[in-house]
């Protein structure tokens, strides 16, 4: 028995300790990993998963963000973790109605939560990394919320054509929103796409047809630097270690480029 204990077992990020928080943002359940301390914070990252999985499946993959002074927040996806819902699942609608349906409904209700991050963690810069379904709508907030300034787009493409989606919701998301059809609203937004060059889900046809988009919309816009696409040889559909390290480089990078 003695003095004050200082030196509690805490989880760590970049030899820095960080702490996980549940909130609930503009009707949302998220989780927020941030340095556990009192210092000011640098940038807010949201980070979005993919079909099947939940917020809880994100946690510590981006956690080294916070040895930057980086908020981390993990929305649930409509559909998925807190936000299931019973009657709406893969199997009374199919899987390419509810991965897209979910993809549109979280589209939709993310303008209002990044509203309530601002409002909650301060005007600071805000960067998205995505991840296949989580990727897609990634994209869409690159090309349609200027209070984005970074998005990392892992697995995924702006290119989707499925004869097996058949909900008119489904259907006018991907019809009005195929980031392959929009590119030009990206710039300036950094962007970096990040894909597997053994995708069966993505494969590599899509990813260049949507990098080429891409590519001539920065060029156009005289910001080619702001957007990369990167291939890694062997990947399937999944994020790779070297794919979230690299992600992670490229975020933190705009803490000197966005000052």
């Amino acid at each position: 028995m003695g003095g004050q204990a200082t030196d509690h077992a805490r989880s760590l990020a970049g030899g820095r300790a960080y702490r996980t928080e549940r909130r609930m943002l503009a009707g949302v359940p998220c989780l927020i990993e941030r340095p556990d301390d009192e210092l000011p914070l640098r940038a807010v990252t949201l980070v979005l998963h993919g079909a099947h999985d939940s917020k809880e499946g994100k946690l510590g993959v981006y956690a080294s963000l916070c040895a930057g002074r980086v908020a981390v927040v993990i929305p649930d996806a409509a559909l998925h973790g807190e936000r299931a819902e019973a009657e709406l699942t893969p199997e009374s609608m199919g899987e390419r109605n509810f991965v897209w349906t979910a993809a549109a409904r979280t589209s939709g209700h993310l303008p209002e939560l990044i509203s309530a991050l601002r409002a909650e963690l301060g005007d600071l810069p805000f960067w998205v990394v995505g991840s296949s379904m989580g990727g897609y709508s990634a994209q869409v907030l690159a090309l349609h919320d200027r209070r984005v300034s970074r998005v990392a787009c892992l697995i995924s493409a702006g290119v989707w054509h499925d004869s097996l989606v058949t909900s008119p919701e489904a259907l006018a998301y991907l019809e009005g929103f195929r980031p392959v059809d929009h590119a030009h609203l990206a710039p300036p937004t950094w962007l970096l796409l990040q894909n597997g060059a053994d995708d069966p889900l993505f494969p590599a046809e899509t990813v260049e047809r949507t990098a080429h988009a891409y590519r001539a919309a920065y060029t156009a816009a005289g910001l080619s630097e702001r957007f990369a696409a990167r291939m890694y040889a062997g990947i399937a559909h999944y994020t790779s270690v070297q794919m979230r390290d690299e992600a992670t480089a490229f975020l933190l990078a705009g803490l000197n480029e966005e000052r």
